[in-house]
């Protein structure tokens, strides 16, 4: 029987549940994957009854080209395996915790109820859900919450849970961030020389406007980030812009799309330096959508040169961020919490989680 977590002498024993995309682990996964994607109603936001169909048009439209796209990646996404890497460099980077990281993906194996599953059969003292995805959406965050809501009351897990909700402007996050950004733009000012003309990328996945209209904080917490990485690096006269990729439905996205941009650097006859900066990990939309499709768009159009960022993976400085908080976290919790303890969002977006939360889910 585990002593209460306030009475522990010795480590405290703490699940740590990330919570990510996931992707096909195989050539036969991609249709479910894909069908599992557009059929989650934070996803596709259309009336309960006309989804499933809807989903499988769109599954079927887009299965050829995603078939297409990962069979440059073997045949399957590397994201279980990256993520992996991360919850074991994560548990090695707080040694004062009985630590142990467990995966829930949202669209494919380790499902969320596999994940709860595992974390009640571990029976921790403490649980800290710690979303891959810096900036809170309603369409990955909080999609992957609901669905964890969903298996631990299925399994039965009882445990003093702490929900890290966003960590736009981390400080740690920001300045692991930067480094990359940094090292990247001075090899491409080193091999192009001083004069040439270098714009930096800042390339986020995108949502159609209509998500954002309604109060979800993605696109005002991309911002905050790209705030927070500038700062951090503090590179004086900087060409940079915001612009987002992978519309993945028919409606109007967020603008501008990385295209655009891409053909604006075209226009400008400047090099571009890609950052994927809603990602923390390589996947289809880095390797395929930005290392292949891109750099070819741009090689066609003109653009002097194409650089392209890599994600953080289990980059120590990263993980040590997320440790970090981690520990906030614990300090806060039990409840909802952002990397600042409180509500982050500005008062207009509504579907903020701490707007949504009903007072007994806040501290």
């Amino acid at each position: 029987m585990l002593q209460p977590w306030w009475n522990r002498s010795v480590r405290p024993k703490v699940a740590i549940v990330l919570f990510n995309l996931g992707g096909p682990d195989r050539p036969e996964a991609i249709r479910p994957f894909l069908l599992n994607l557009f059929s989650d109603k934070a996803i596709l936001r259309v009336p309960f009854f006309v989804r499933p169909i809807l989903a499988r048009i769109i599954t079927r439209a887009r299965l050829k080209p995603a078939t297409e796209n990962y069979a440059l990646l073997g045949g399957k996404s590397p994201l279980l395996d990256l993520t992996r890497q991360q919850a074991v460099a994560l548990e090695a980077t707080l040694p004062e915790l009985e630590a142990k990281c467990f995966i829930a993906m949202r669209y494919w194996h380790p499902f969320s109820l596999e994940a709860a599953r595992a974390v009640a059969a571990w029976q921790p003292d403490e649980v800290v859900l710690l979303p891959l995805y810096p900036q809170y959406s309603t369409t990955t965050t909080g999609s992957s919450l609901t669905a964890w809501r969903e298996a631990a009351a299925t399994v039965g897990l009882v445990a003093r849970t702490t929900t890290l909700c966003c960590y736009p402007t981390d400080a740690g996050y920001a300045a692991a961030t930067a480094a990359r950004v940094r090292a990247a733009y001075e090899t491409a000012r080193a091999e192009q020389g001083p004069a040439a003309r270098l714009r930096v990328l800042f390339s986020a996945h995108g949502l159609p406007e209509t998500i954002v209209r309604a109060g979800d904080p993605y696109q005002w917490q991309i911002e905050q980030t790209v705030a927070g990485v500038l700062a951090a690096w503090d590179e004086p006269d900087l060409d940079w812009a915001i612009c987002y990729q992978s519309r993945a439905t028919p409606q109007k996205w967020i603008q501008p799309s990385t295209e655009m941009e891409i053909e604006r650097a075209a226009h400008d006859k400047t090099s571009v330096i890609v950052v994927p900066i809603a990602f923390v990990s390589e996947h289809s939309e880095t390797l395929v959508e930005l290392d292949v499709e891109y750099r070819d768009l741009a090689k066609k159009l003109g653009v002097p040169a194409y650089v392209r960022v890599p994600t953080q993976n289990a980059d120590p400085d990263f993980i040590a961020a997320l440790g970090n908080l981690v520990r906030h976290a614990r300090a806060h919790g039990p409840g909802l919490c952002s990397h600042l303890s409180g509500r982050f969002c500005a008062a207009a977006h509504r579907d903020c989680p701490f707007a949504l939360a009903s007072d007994g889910d806040r501290k």
